[in-house]
């Protein structure tokens, strides 16, 4: 019985054959191998083939981590193709050819919410000149003028003459036409913007979906592998002797950092055992004596951070500014910005706020970071963790010294994603320690490898002052915020852009020292800013007099998709600010991705101060929606992703390292901790320009829950996470 690998995935297996049967056994596994690229029918172009019996097979370049990519880039092929849905079949697009063919797919990358926002008009072009290129078969071998052929639902016709698309298939290959048709407008859809299933769900509920973790190849060995616990510092040296004879045991392999300060794809200083087993290799790492140079961040923590974050809010930061030298959205360009400082002080109403804080937050995903690499003198293969197939082949052939050509990386299912899967260097790691041990090797990375190695959430310290006039409306507002050295643009901008219209606005920013890496996290930038600029929003409506939601739609006149969101949220969810002792509703709307959502949440706190959320509504604005129903899904998994980080998330950075690293210390979100309700409306603008939808809704969700905690409780909550705030 010891012997015997017996999981939840062979259980469903097993379970879901014998004609539905329920079925229950033990299972010997065989070799799970990442599911083929390609098809066996005739290849149209790069996007999709179409066999015999007119089944369309479409190659999908994005990574699949349960946001719908599988669905959605089929749908949009399928759309302009005009095949029956039932026919339509998803395959992996090929790295190899992608890489090189100068970048046959445009792009791999899977992220920032813009697989369908930004990339449905080259994908919907793919389809449509298939389909132009089969009428133009069809036209030819029966001898009618193009414009007669019809091609509709995977039949092609014209007159008398009628014949599936699978009968042209071959002809329409060769053809190549003189120019590409345009694609539908929205309004001549008949696909996208209908309730589709998503199609990796019935692989993910019978156990067949393939992720790297269930990769097996002939002769394959097992790694753990241990990083400097303290970021940019370096493995001086280690033990192998030390237990070289424990069970299982093969060796060891030193991963060796080529850079001072690695970014989170360059692979970090580390150790690696191989094992027969990964909880072979696992003990003995454990057990394995490892002597580590930390470096300069032994000397950082929370405490240190926070404490340099005070100081630099107490002074002046750097002025930002849009691309235009302004500084953002409802500026009035007749001011300038160095006047706010003059308006504060002389205001007779100031409004001066408090100090605002998210710190360090986790990707934690659901299934660990793994890969599999099979490192051979002709060719090298790599399964993997990542976001972008494209990317990471590049990166396996710098680390192997290969030339692409040679590299072949194989797509899986993400189990989860959440912008951590371009953030990893697991794959550099796997291909190296196979290089090393000539044999093919599959790493997973421990919980508290992953967590306290990942690239992480930047925390983010803000505060404002605003004067307010006699009506109650700001004046002039000036905001200091306060991040990581490391962190990017986007997460820089979204404070600059707020849409509300102040005449005079000043923005300034100053940075903390770090040696943490800072990576993308679902919606990055737009979370921890918009908990700060939402909560201060309901702050200075509060000093003015105004009911919150009132102010926002005052202060956003003018601006339609802003309008369309707040007033659907005025309207729709029973909005009141006075709901009695011990509950509360609150709102925030925040822009991410080119989409605005809204969120009204409704809680209740106990006399003892605990936190019960009653309700979330969201009210989405994203322009156009492919797929409704797997938008609303998006909405509700962002959603909730955001709530599980703000209610218990939070790194505990000590003497350099993360020391809440597993599920114990760095909880998630618990299924008798979601809310029982959980309402998504799509209340699209439908004129001409697109949002993303897999992360809007996450951002104002924290916010607009410290909001209704606020007028339940009388308590501002400023940091997160809440279960540590007193009430």
């Amino acid at each position: 019985m010891n012997q015997m690998k017996f999981t939840r995935r062979n259980f469903l297996q097993v379970s879901a054959t014998a004609a539905g049967a329920m079925v229950i056994g033990f299972h010997m596994p065989s070799k799970a191998m990442a599911q083929a690229e390609g098809s066996a029918g005739t290849e149209i172009n790069a996007w999709l083939s179409i066999d015999a019996n007119n089944i369309v097979s479409i190659a999908t370049p994005q990574t699949e981590m349960g946001q719908g990519a599988f669905t959605s880039v089929p749908m949009m092929i399928a759309e302009e193709l005009d095949v029956p849905w039932e026919n339509v079949r998803h395959v992996f697009a090929d790295a190899n050819r992608h890489v090189n063919n100068e970048n046959l797919y445009t792009t791999t990358s899977t992220g920032g919410s813009t697989t369908v926002s930004r990339r449905h008009p080259y994908m919907m072009q793919a389809g449509a000149s298939a389909r132009e290129r089969l009428r133009q078969a069809a036209a030819t071998r029966w001898g009618v003028p193009l414009d007669q052929v019809v091609a509709k639902q995977g039949v092609l016709s014209a007159g008398s003459n009628q014949g599936t698309y699978g009968e042209f298939a071959a002809e329409a290959a060769a053809i190549t036409l003189e120019q590409e048709p345009a694609i539908k407008p929205y309004g001549d859809w008949w696909l996208l913007g209908t309730d589709v299933k998503r199609l990796d769900i019935p692989l993910k509920t019978n156990g067949s979906a393939v992720f790297a973790t269930d990769v097996e190849v002939e002769g394959m060995v097992y790694a753990a592998v241990a990083a400097c616990p303290v970021p940019e510092g370096k493995v001086v040296s280690f033990d192998f002797d030390a237990i070289k004879d424990m069970p299982g045991v093969i060796q060891a392999v030193e991963l060796k950092q080529t850079k001072d300060t690695p970014t989170f794809t360059d692979l970090r200083s580390a150790v690696a055992v191989v094992a027969e087993s990964w909880y072979q290799a696992k003990n003995a790492l454990a057990a394995m004596p490892i002597v580590s140079d930390f470096g300069r961040g032994a000397a950082i923590s929370n405490e240190s951070q926070n404490a340099e974050a005070l100081s630099l809010l107490a002074g002046t930061g750097v002025v930002l500014k849009d691309e235009e030298g302004n500084p953002g959205k409802g500026y009035d360009k007749g001011v300038n910005q160095d006047a706010v400082p003059g308006l504060l002080e002389s205001a007779t109403k100031l409004v001066v706020g408090e100090v605002y804080h998210r710190p360090f937050e986790a990707h934690a995903t659901m299934m660990p970071p793994a890969a599999v690499a099979d490192v051979k003198e002709d060719r090298v293969d790599v399964w993997t963790f990542t976001q972008d197939i494209g990317r990471s082949l590049n990166e396996v052939a710098d680390q192997l010294g290969r030339d692409t050509t040679n590299v072949f990386l194989h797509q899986t299912y993400l189990g989860g994603g959440f912008g951590g899967g371009y953030n990893m260097d697991v794959h550099r790691q796997a291909a190296a320690i196979s290089a090393a041990i000539g044999r093919p090797v599959k790493v997973i990375r421990s919980r508290e490898e992953d967590i306290g190695g990942d690239s992480q959430r930047p925390p983010v310290w803000g505060t404002y002052k605003a004067a307010l006039g006699d009506d109650g409306l700001p004046t002039a507002l000036m905001t200091h915020f306060v991040g990581e050295e490391k962190m990017p643009n986007f997460a820089r901008s979204s404070v600059a852009n707020m849409p509300y219209i102040i005449p005079n606005r000043r923005h300034e920013l100053s940075q903390v020292q770090s040696h943490v890496p800072i990576g993308y996290h679902r919606a990055p930038g737009a979370n921890s800013n918009g908990f700060i600029i939402e909560q201060m929003v309901d702050e200075l409506a509060q000093a003015g007099g105004w009911d919150p939601l009132d102010w926002r739609i005052k202060l956003t006149e003018g601006n339609e998709p802003w309008q369309r969101v707040l007033l659907a949220m005025k309207e729709k969810s029973g909005w009141t600010t006075d709901l009695g002792d011990g509950e509360g509703m609150g709102c925030a709307v925040v822009e991410s991705h080119g989409t605005i959502a809204g969120c009204v949440a409704t809680v209740s706190v106990s006399r003892r101060g605990q936190i019960f959320i009653d309700k979330l509504q969201y009210f989405l604005n994203s322009g156009y929606t492919i797929n409704p129903l797997n938008a609303i899904e998006q909405a509700e998994s962002s959603a909730i992703w955001e709530l599980s980080h703000a209610m218990f998330g939070g790194l505990d950075l000590r003497d350099g390292r993360f020391v809440n690293t597993n599920f114990d210390s760095y909880q998630m979100l618990r299924m008798p901790d979601t809310p029982p309700v959980v309402e998504v409306q799509l209340v699209n603008s439908e004129d001409g320009w697109w949002g993303g939808l897999g992360e809007p809704a996450g951002p104002p969700t924290p916010p607009a829950i410290a909001n209704a905690i606020f007028y339940a409780s009388g308590t501002r909550i400023r940091t997160t996470p809440f279960t540590k705030a007193t009430i």
